[in-house]
């Protein structure tokens, strides 16, 4: 697999590039490797679909520029520009496509208009959380599938973070039961909101900025986002004080960093190797940020009022039925192709976490004595 090319050339990777770092001004004798200098100066700027101020999923751009720049000594240089310096947040992938910029940081599913296997490239509602999503990617075959999707996009796709499971967002009045649902006003996007949609809901789809001035203005009754971190920056809980749990459009939703095809083609061997071992380390830092900044941002919400409700059974139930059947509809034969793929691999992970990680989880993590502090 392509994936496990890319791995044996990082590590290969890493060693030049220290003995890069060492040469100085100077050529390497006897056929060695080449000086730092030979290696082409390149400056790149990335356009990202997330606001600054949110620097945790923003900030995963901001970890692959530092890496990047470091492996190679300050000759590869990317610049990080938030959603709409460059260009709007939900315009990420044309920009890419068309090369634009030779970079993005963005969340697939908001561009299943394109095409409906983007979804995959993200999440999808009862799908597959952060760990099973990363094990299908680099290990059960998803890479490469996605890959075939993304090249009719002029784009290849490196692995851009997750932010693990998410809350089911933010709402001005109580969910008590399916019926409450239907003329709510939300902005959720991907295959989440067609779900919705099919439950009697208006869906709108906005950036992370937007989101906040359309609940004040009353455009939107409820919204949601992320989870804690990201919500509290946000400040939802100023406007909708129920915040409903768990988000089950986005278990593991994941990020993708796109790099123009052109672009790619036209790298050294040695900086698309960087940019790959770059991409990994700024997905798993994003993993780990969340779940060490979410525990800390609900307590400070709730100690602020906020009322932390969880969604009512039959508002699942029908979710995980109007779902399954969502997405069994699309024909496209390469959605086939990776929807079959990703159908088998949830059914075995299911099976696996449902076992042993679920009955530690539901025992563990209730016992009044683990979550005395």
């Amino acid at each position: 697999m392509e994936r496990r090319r890319f791995l044996k050339k990082a590590a290969l990777g890493a060693a030049a590039t220290a003995v890069l770092a060492g040469c100085g001004n100077r050529q390497t004798d006897e056929g060695g490797a080449p000086a730092v200098q030979t290696l082409p100066r390149l400056r790149w700027r990335l356009a990202s679909s997330f606001p600054r101020g949110l620097d945790t999923i923003y900030g995963a751009a901001e970890v692959l520029a530092e890496r990047v720049r470091a492996l190679t000594d300050g000759r590869f240089e990317i610049r990080v520009y938030p959603a709409g310096e460059l260009v709007p947040g939900l315009q990420v992938l044309d920009a890419v496509q068309n090369g634009t910029v030779p970079i993005g940081h963005t969340a697939s599913y908001y561009f299943i208009g394109k095409h409906p296997a983007l979804a995959f490239d993200c999440t999808v509602p009862f799908g597959l959380t952060a760990r099973q999503y990363n094990a299908w990617l680099l290990e059960g075959g998803g890479l490469d599938l996605l890959r075939e999707l993304f090249a009719e996009f002029n784009i290849v796709n490196l692995p851009g973070g997750n932010t693990g499971a998410q809350m089911g967002g933010w709402f001005r009045r109580e969910i008590n039961s399916l019926r409450d649902l239907r003329g709510l006003k939300m902005r959720i996007p991907g295959m989440g909101g067609r779900v919705m949609s099919e439950m009697g809901v208006t869906v709108q789809v906005l950036a992370g900025g937007e989101i906040y001035p359309a609940l004040e203005r009353g455009a939107i009754d409820a919204a949601e986002w992320a989870g804690p971190y990201d919500d509290e920056k946000l400040g939802f809980y100023q406007i909708a004080p129920y915040y409903y749990y768990p988000g089950w459009w986005e278990p593991g939703p994941a990020l993708t960093f796109y790099v123009n095809r052109r672009e790619w083609e036209r790298l050294p061997s040695f900086y698309r190797e960087v940019l790959w071992t770059a991409a990994l380390e700024a997905s798993q830092t994003m993993v780990a940020r969340y779940d060490a900044r979410n525990p800390a941002a609900l307590q400070r919400l709730l100690q602020a009022g906020v009322q932390l409700r969880r969604f009512p059974d039959d508002v699942l139930r029908e979710a995980a039925r109007i779902a399954e059947e969502l997405l069994g509809q699309e024909q496209d034969p390469l959605y086939r192709k990776i929807y079959e793929a990703y159908r088998k691999w949830r059914a075995q992970s299911y099976r696996w976490f449902g076992t042993t990680e679920l009955a530690y989880a539901q025992f563990a993590f209730q016992l009044p004595s683990f979550l005395e502090v």
